[in-house]
This record gives structure tokens, C-alpha cells and sequence, in this order.
């Protein structure tokens, strides 16, 4: 018998599908609960470097995110105008038998986890919040919004970076803190001759365009953002074509083609790392909920779903002591987890120092990225 037999999930995104597959595979029932009435996707496209395939090939999900993407061996570098500076690839040493780098349309990845989870026997429920919790000790007494009650070995809160379940068991002394940047995306067709993904450095913001199909990629273009700004969704293409002003060749002629405001996707950038531990009692906090980062290292869905496959697999244990299993997650994820948030906000504030013409000779955004993104290969 696993070391618990009932969880409910709470959030129904990356992290909290991952959670319910890799769960019910360890024998634990699941139910989960999704506050949107359905599995709604906010973004563009989403890069899974090679140690997200790992953690998804742990729970059988990496393959198919594989058919359905665009598998790329990693970053070609430009400047403004577009000339080519070098190539960093990217290992496999994490997954060999996957490639250094998946982009993937959000809309599928999501389709990927939903359908896993509804295969492996997670009872879901769409609409539906929690209002009221009480960790009994033994057992968490839960309400739900659609009048039913029951009792859960574990409550797993899985519900993002402004989470509720984060709130309501640790307060409002961590939130989420803006980091003076945000990111702009845009899809466009892929042209055949894309192989790599791309990073054109500008002079006041840096672009890249990731493969999502053999048909299909998308802009990101991160920029400074000082005071974070509201900005208005009928502005949002002509605001997102202003910023790339001092690109020419490629990204140029793209940036013509940003013309509908609803295709752009606006996200300032926030971080948050909740203290260890992430638990109180028999209620868990994980994903964007307990570590939120900047997608620098493109790694944010990756500890979300690393997060899930190692819980699942150590909840997964015959007769082990509940206590213990939660001190082990907490040793295995939480300094993990802060590496990621603080070598991105260290990358990004490097960026903007760059922005404003100021040279800092301790800035080296390239070497922290490819330090983090090898140890990232070591296992969790």
C-alpha cells in the first residue's frame, strides 16, 4: 500500500495535472478540482528543455509532447541586425533518448496532461474552488463549492503563481514581486530553414523565436518595463512592434506582421519562493504556487513538473512514514528550485543593467545560463 491513498489537487495547469497522473500511477485516488470551468490555457508555446522530458518520460507523457512539437538542439545566436554570433547547443545527458529541447503549443501540452489524467482515472471537476479547509492531523476535512465534503490523505495546491491554497495556509507574507521586466508572444508561421531556436540580442531587448510545429513557432520579446505599466489589450501590437525598434533583417520584417492585438500575449514577469517547507501539516504547496520564476532558463513548467513526478513517486513508498517523505521532498526540490529563481532574476537584472548602457564587468549572463542549464541536467 502507498504511504497515502487519497489526494485532491487543486489547480488544474501543468503542475497539477502532472500531480494527478503521477499519483493515481503511484495507486493513490486523486481528485482534482479547476476553479475555470474548463481547461483553459493562458500563453503561446512553452520549451521543455531535456530535463522536463525526463520527468514527463518518468510518468510515459514525454513522447507524445515529442509527436506533437518541434524538437530543436538549441540556441543560435544574433545581434540587432541579425548576424549570425555563435551556436550554444543544448545536451541530452538528462533524457539521451529525447531531444536537447521541445517547443510545444500550450493548447497541446495541456491536451497531453488533460487526457493522461483522465486515462489513468483522476476524477476531475471543472468549476469547482475549495471553501473551506481543516487539517485534522490524520486527515484534511475539505467543502467544495459545489456542496460536497470529503476527507484527503494530502491536499496538493497546484493553483499558480496568485494562489489561493498558498494564501490561505501561509498567509500574505510571500507574493508575488514583479521583477522589472515582462514578456511579449506572437506566433507566426515557421519558415523550413528555422532548425534552431533563436536569440537576437538588441540594444534594448532581446527576441527569440522558438519552433512549436514543423508549421509553427512564436516570438518572445522581453523588455524592460519599469513600474510595471498597464497596457491596454487594444494597444498590445503596436506597443509590442514599438519594442523592437533597433532590430532590422528578420525580426524586422516579423515585427510588420504583429498587427492583431489579441494574438499578442502580455505577461509582466514575477517571481516568488515560498520557504521551506512548502507544507504545513497535510497540505502541500507546489509549481508556480511555491517557486514562481522568470522564464530565462525556460524552466519554470519543468519544476512544476518535477515537483509532481517526484511526489508522486516517493508518495508511491509502501508503508513509509508521511513525515519523512515530506522532509525529502523538501531536501530534494527546494534548493533545486531557489537555484532556478535566483540565477533568472540575476540573468534579468544583468539584462537591464545592459539596457540602460551600464557596463557591469561581473555581469555574465551567458556563462550563468549555460551553467544552470547543465547542472539542471543532474537528476532530482
Amino acid at each position: 500500500m502507498a504511504a497515502i491513498e487519497r489526494a485532491l489537487v487543486v489547480g488544474g495547469g501543468i503542475g497539477g495535472l502532472t500531480a494527478g497522473v503521477a499519483l493515481r500511477q503511484a495507486g493513490i485516488a486523486v481528485d482534482l478540482v479547476e476553479i475555470n470551468p474548463a481547461f483553459s490555457v493562458y500563453g503561446v508555446g512553452i520549451i521543455q528543455p531535456n530535463n522536463t522530458l525526463r520527468a514527463l518520460d518518468r510518468i510515459g507523457l514525454a513522447r507524445r509532447c515529442v509527436d506533437l512539437g518541434a524538437p530543436f538542439p538549441g540556441w543560435r545566436i544574433h545581434d540587432a541586425a541579425g548576424n549570425f554570433i555563435m551556436d550554444a547547443p543544448n545536451e541530452t545527458r538528462a533524457a539521451p533518448d529525447f531531444p536537447p529541447n521541445n517547443g510545444i503549443t500550450r493548447p497541446d501540452l495541456q491536451r497531453v496532461l488533460s487526457e493522461a489524467a483522465y486515462a489513468h482515472g483522476v476524477s476531475v471537476r471543472l468549476g469547482v474552488k475549495v471553501e473551506t479547509i481543516e487539517d485534522r492531523g490524520d486527515r484534511v476535512d475539505v467543502s467544495l463549492s459545489d456542496g460536497t465534503a470529503d476527507s484527503y490523505d494530502l491536499v496538493i495546491g497546484c493553483d499558480g503563481l496568485y494562489s489561493d491554497m498558498r494564501r490561505r495556509i501561509f498567509g500574505d507574507a510571500v507574493t508575488p514581486q514583479f521583477t522589472g521586466q515582462a514578456v511579449w508572444r506572437y506566433n507566426f508561421p515557421r519558415p523550413k530553414e528555422l532548425v534552431w531556436g533563436e536569440i537576437h540580442a538588441g540594444p534594448n531587448s532581446k527576441v527569440g523565436l522558438t519552433p512549436m510545429r514543423h508549421d509553427l513557432m512564436y516570438m518572445f520579446l522581453v523588455s524592460a518595463e519599469p513600474g510595471n505599466p498597464w497596457m491596454p489589450q487594444d494597444r498590445l501590437a503596436d506597443l509590442m512592434r514599438e519594442r523592437l525598434t533597433g532590430f532590422s533583417g528578420f525580426i524586422a520584417q516579423l515585427g510588420e506582421q504583429i498587427v492583431d492585438p489579441a494574438g499578442v500575449v502580455y505577461k509582466p514577469m514575477e517571481n516568488l519562493l515560498l520557504p521551506a517547507p512548502w507544507n504545513k501539516g497535510r497540505v502541500l504547496i507546489i509549481g508556480d504556487a511555491a517557486h514562481a520564476t522568470t522564464p530565462h532558463l525556460a524552466q519554470g513548467a519543468a519544476m512544476a513538473i518535477e515537483d509532481a513526478v517526484l511526489l508522486g513517486e516517493l508518495l508511491g513508498r509502501r508503508e513509509a512514514d508521511f513525515d519523512a517523505l515530506m522532509a525529502e521532498f523538501m531536501a530534494r526540490r527546494f534548493d533545486r528550485a531557489r537555484f532556478v529563481v535566483e540565477s533568472s532574476d540575476q540573468i534579468a537584472q544583468w539584462e537591464m543593467e545592459s539596457w540602460k548602457g551600464i557596463h557591469n564587468p561581473e555581469a555574465r549572463p551567458g556563462e550563468v545560463l549555460h551553467h544552470a542549464t547543465v547542472a539542471l541536467l543532474e537528476d532530482f
